[in-house]
């Protein structure tokens, strides 16, 4: 029987969330989620991952024409970025990406 969440929901639909809306449904999920540590670990992978990548796309779409092939191919590989962890969350995983997976784990989990 999957772990219930603050919503009701079991806690892999929930992880999955974190990541549709990038590090704004991070942020919305490790905001209210206070015990699922399942959870708090994809909420916090998803900041992770899509703060700064957010960001550089953001500096990098100022840079006039060459900036904004480089926004437009890093906007591509966050759609991707997007729906790998996703799906593994769904399916329950604790997947990691490397460098701020384990900081995330590390969050989570308090080791």
């Amino acid at each position: 029987m999957p772990y219930k969440t603050f919503l009701g929901l079991p806690e892999n639909i929930v992880a999955a969330l974190c990541y549709p809306v990038g590090w704004l449904s991070g942020l919305f999920f490790l905001l209210l989620e206070r015990k699922n540590k399942f959870v708090r670990f994809h909420a916090m992978q998803s900041i992770l991952l899509f703060m700064p990548l957010a960001l550089f796309i953001f500096l990098v779409a100022w840079v006039p024409v060459l900036g904004w092939f480089i926004a437009d191919g890093a906007g591509m590989t966050a759609m991707l970025l997007i729906l790998i962890p996703m799906y593994m969350a769904f399916r329950g995983s604790k997947f990691k990406i490397p460098v701020i997976g384990q900081i995330a784990y590390n969050f989570a989990y308090g080791e």
